[in-house]
């Protein structure tokens, strides 16, 4: 119980100064330059290496449309570099694709849906003390996640089945409450944009801590299996 006790108090000094404020505010730029798939835009404080946003492209009768993800590769002076990708969140079948490629003087919205994160806790505790002091997210709840995972017969979800399920609840982070570590993970690229100190876990409930128990495997999918060291999946998964 002592040990307990220590990692939470740990947690909470490590967390308290992030709980007074949003962890990540949405920058607003506009793109200055583009090189093939790169491109040139303002650096600033609030621009964190590793994260992502996305590019709106204004036509002459005011109606806008996002055309493109973008991904902080480098903050050098006055400047950052963003790279393009595909933004998959508004992707719908039964409407026709923009067609549209960024140009410059695009907005350009970084940090874009970090107020809404998945957690990834190894017990209620340490869960209830992640949400409690980084007050300023909208946690989506991890009952929401595991029902998820065991339609699909996946009690060990990787990078995938996290980003599906980050595009399905439109959130833009998903936070790793790992052994000494916690990591605030960029859903799109899975680059690590903010980290924590945290306390040694002695227990950790797999996948990880929800209301929903018993995620079956299935013997029809190489992918499907328990999780056996809750830590060392999820090292592998963000790549620690």
């Amino acid at each position: 119980m002592r040990k307990l006790l220590l990692i939470i108090s740990i947690f909470l000094i490590s967390c308290q100064n992030a709980s007074a404020k949003s962890i990540f505010s949405e920058f607003n730029t506009e793109v200055l330059k583009i090189n093939g798939r790169n491109a040139i835009i303002e650096n600033s404080d609030d621009i964190v290496l590793g994260s992502s946003g996305i590019v709106t492209h204004t036509f002459k009768n005011g109606i806008s449309t996002i055309v493109a993800r973008a991904d902080v590769i480098k903050k050098d002076g006055d400047k950052a570099t963003i790279r393009f990708g595909v933004y998959k969140l508004s992707t719908q079948v039964a409407f026709p694709k923009p067609g549209i490629l960024p140009e410059v003087g695009d907005k350009v919205t970084l940090n874009y849906l970090y107020n809404r994160a998945l957690i990834v806790a190894p017990n209620y505790k340490v869960y209830k003390e992640v949400t409690k002091h980084f007050k300023k997210v909208n946690w989506v709840h991890p009952d929401i996640v595991a029902a998820y995972l065991a339609k699909i017969f996946r009690p060990n979800p990787d990078k995938k089945v996290f980003q599906k399920v980050c595009e399905v609840n439109s959130t833009g982070l998903i936070f790793f409450a790992l052994n000494n570590n916690g990591y605030f993970v960029d859903c799109n690229n899975f680059k690590t944009v903010k980290e924590v100190k945290t306390g040694h876990i002695k227990k950790a409930q797999v996948p990880f801590y929800s209301r929903v128990k018993n995620i079956s495997t299935s013997w029809i999918k190489w992918s499907s299996s328990q999780i056996s060291d809750y830590d060392s999946h999820y090292k592998r998964v963000i790549g620690k």
